[in-house]
């Protein structure tokens, strides 16, 4: 019988093929490379199954708590403010995860953006801003520690504390802290964000990009900067490490960055209940926020303004759009200068006459070919950057996606030669979009 035939009359087409080939090597993958366990083929496997099988209901079944086990753990409010929402129109319910010993960052988030005042006077707009952490961690400076909180706390009325220790090892439970306290004093609040306490808000974008979020009634909404099949890390000898005991999958669900992400209030409620059925003991606090959403099938989007953990590099056409940027303790009073006043900004550095192929690549600025050409052009040395090299931007909500791999070379003269610019895209109007 002719091939051919025999393929035609089964309708089979060439992508089923490839679909079929897909699938053989990533499971060659997942059961033949399992105990080579470095940075490349761990990235590989998760990449492979995040985009090929893409599916993480068992993952979650895996997960689940069975009927017989006490649930999630429960701890004791030390400090707690119940009517700090009380009957208000609440915009923004604002967490912030510090440590009890981190007092002058806090103390310079009061002052700057997580300022309640500043932001319903001038910005019209009614915020809660809760510091939310555990007990102190050194018995021996925990009872010095705890009073001087407790003083804080007096002055400030901002800090919510469970009798847990303060540690990066139970940030999944100062994750259910937020939650549950949001679920139980607040749940009228229309949006829900938490953050690091070493990272900076543009507070006058977020609140605007909030209301006009608010004015059309958003539901099921997250964004924040997204990470798609990141793969667990395996190596004992990284703080990030997650036995397969604890996770035995080659890929997390996607979740966004734990320095800063929002929230609608409905998915707070959802992401609340989900959080009561699954396995707590997975102590990534952004991972388990992915297993949550995942479960009641939210689907994070990406922002190009939230820099997740990365420090956004200052350049006006930057600053004067972001949402967050990661990393920043000292130099926090003059970005809220800039950022409400900028005539009277205090960073004393002058724009950049174009911004460079680095910011270009990681903000995604660009909506078309143009500026990253004229910069590749004029430039050469940028070349020396990894990050040209490869780009994908995914939106879900505008079902679009634009995958640009730049190949180029420079020659002596430091002439830049295109060899190649793939552009595939899903949508009729291409645009890069947070």
């Amino acid at each position: 019988m002719d091939v051919r035939m025999f393929v035609s009359g089964r309708r089979v087409k060439k992508w089923q093929f490839i679909q079929l080939f897909a699938t053989c090597f990533v499971l060659s993958l997942m059961f033949f490379w399992i105990p080579i366990d470095n940075h490349i083929v761990s990235h590989m496997k998760s990449y492979s199954y995040r985009y090929l099988i893409n599916s993480y209901n068992f993952v979650n079944d895996s997960l689940s708590l069975k009927r017989s086990e006490e649930g999630v753990p429960r701890y004791q409010y030390l400090i707690n403010h119940e009517d700090k929402c009380q009957m208000q129109d609440v915009l923004l319910l604002l967490f912030v995860k510090t440590a009890p010993e981190n007092y002058n960052r806090r103390s310079a988030i009061r002052k700057t953006w997580g300022n309640e005042k500043y932001v319903c006077s001038q910005l019209n707009a009614n915020i809660k801003t809760l510091f939310v952490l555990g007990t102190p961690s050194d018995p021996l400076i925990r009872e010095r520690l705890q009073k001087r909180l407790v003083w804080e706390d007096k002055m400030y009325n901002d800090i919510i504390q469970q009798d847990f220790a303060d540690s990066f090892y139970n940030l999944t439970l100062k994750f259910l802290l937020q939650f549950s306290w949001a679920n139980r004093f607040c749940p009228h609040a229309k949006f829900l964000m938490t953050a690091d306490d070493d990272i900076f808000i543009h507070m006058p974008n977020l609140i605007e990009y909030l209301q006009s979020l608010e004015r059309i009634g958003v539901q099921d909404f997250w964004v924040g900067r997204v990470h798609r099949g990141a793969p667990p890390v395996r190596d004992k000898r990284s703080k990030y490490y997650v036995s397969y005991e604890m996770y035995q999958w080659p890929a997390y669900p996607d979740y966004t960055a734990g320095a800063a992400y929002v929230i609608s209030g409905d998915v707070a409620a959802k992401v609340y209940e989900a959080s009561q059925t699954l396995n707590s003991s997975l102590y990534i606090d952004d991972v388990f926020m992915g297993l949550c959403a995942n479960k009641i099938g939210i689907v994070p989007q990406y922002h190009v303004f939230f820099s997740g953990e990365g420090k956004t590099p200052y350049h006006p056409c930057i600053y004067e759009k972001m949402m967050t940027s990661h990393g920043h303790v000292e130099d926090l009073q003059d970005l809220w200068t800039d950022a409400t006043d900028p005539k009277d900004s205090s960073l004393g550095r002058p724009p950049l006459p174009t911004p460079s192929l680095k910011l270009v690549l990681r903000s995604g600025l660009m909506t078309d070919l143009t500026p990253l050409i004229k910069i590749l052009w004029t430039d050469p040395v940028a070349l020396s950057s990894p990050d040209w090299f490869d780009i994908g931007v995914w939106s879900r909500q505008k079902r679009f996606f634009w995958l640009i791999i730049l190949k180029n070379v420079v020659t002596t003269t430091h002439r830049i030669s295109a060899q190649a610019v793939k552009v595939l895209k899903f949508n009729n109007s291409p645009t890069f979009i947070g």
